[in-house]
């Protein structure tokens, strides 16, 4: 049985800037809930854009997170990031930064350095996932998810191919282990290309159309929109009206109260407090 599809959602009608390096369009939760989306907590968007050359690298400063995880997905450029942990690394595209935040770090993410001065394209993807109330004080830590480690799924007739980052795409597993069961596909189709998966009908899924237009279980889905599938049926058919790239994330619910504050998803305003707190009192680490 097909997914039904519940929603497609047009780009919102103007971007914001996190910080002075990501010029972002916010789907979640501006076009959906927290818990409607459950695992998923934010979906940041930077479609292509040139920024420019620059002698003064572009990004975010210092800043802390707690309670959840930052999966950060290079398409163009290049994102460069220094946390409190120690941990420094820079992706490029087909890349992937995936920081469990846990029990509270400070990073900071920025253009790389040589990209700042050259300038050129830009495109990138940031999404928080929620931890469970259990692992919301793991120490926090990094994994560094390059391209030539992605699962990879050759579609046949020349359609495509599927970097799996995270779960399973029709047998073929991604590197990234997560705390709760997470689907997340990088999907490139070939003009006329044509890719089927089954997902979890419990799962709540949805799907972000980063470059050209495709047909997803009958309806068209414009570039840039974003398809949010009803939980029953399991079948996601998508076909590619000239070639096309598609970002397809699914997630089994984390069916706990969510409390946001900023950088900080806890689940309740007492733990947020204490989040508060803690970073006041510099139990998140040092980071200049």
């Amino acid at each position: 049985m097909k997914k039904q599809i519940e929603r497609i959602i047009s780009k919102p009608a103007r971007p914001g800037m996190v910080g002075d390096g990501f010029r972002v369009f916010n789907y979640i939760p501006g076009g959906v809930t927290q818990q409607r989306i459950s695992p998923f907590l934010m979906l940041d968007f930077n479609p292509s854009y040139d920024f420019g050359p620059s002698a003064r690298v572009k990004g975010v400063d210092v800043h802390p997170h707690k309670g959840f995880e930052t999966v950060t997905i290079a398409y163009k450029g290049a994102v460069e990031h220094h946390d409190s942990s120690g941990k420094h690394g820079i992706i490029y595209p087909g890349d992937v930064q995936w920081m469990t935040a846990g029990a509270g770090i400070l990073h900071k993410e920025y253009h790389e350095k040589a990209f700042s001065k050259t300038g050129g394209p830009f495109e990138m993807v940031q999404l928080w996932v929620n931890l469970p109330k259990k692992d919301k004080s793991v120490a926090p830590h990094y994994q560094a998810l390059t391209a030539d480690g992605m699962g990879k799924a050759v579609l046949p007739d020349n359609a495509g191919v599927v970097n799996v980052i995270a779960g399973s795409f029709n047998g073929v597993a991604g590197p990234a282990e997560t705390y709760s069961p997470v689907n997340l596909f990088d999907i490139k189709l070939n003009n006329g290309g044509q890719v089927t998966t089954r997902l979890a009908a419990n799962h709540n899924t949805a799907l972000l159309v980063i470059n050209g237009k495709v047909t997803v279980n009958d309806q068209s889905a414009p570039e840039h929109s974003f398809v949010l599938f009803g939980n029953a049926g399991e079948e996601i058919s998508i076909n590619a009206d000239g070639d096309a790239v598609v970002l397809l994330m699914s997630g089994e619910p984390i069916n706990e109260p969510i409390v946001s504050y900023g950088p900080f998803v806890m689940n309740t305003e007492e733990e947020i407090h204490e989040a508060i707190q803690d970073f006041q009192a510099g139990k998140f680490g040092v980071l200049v």
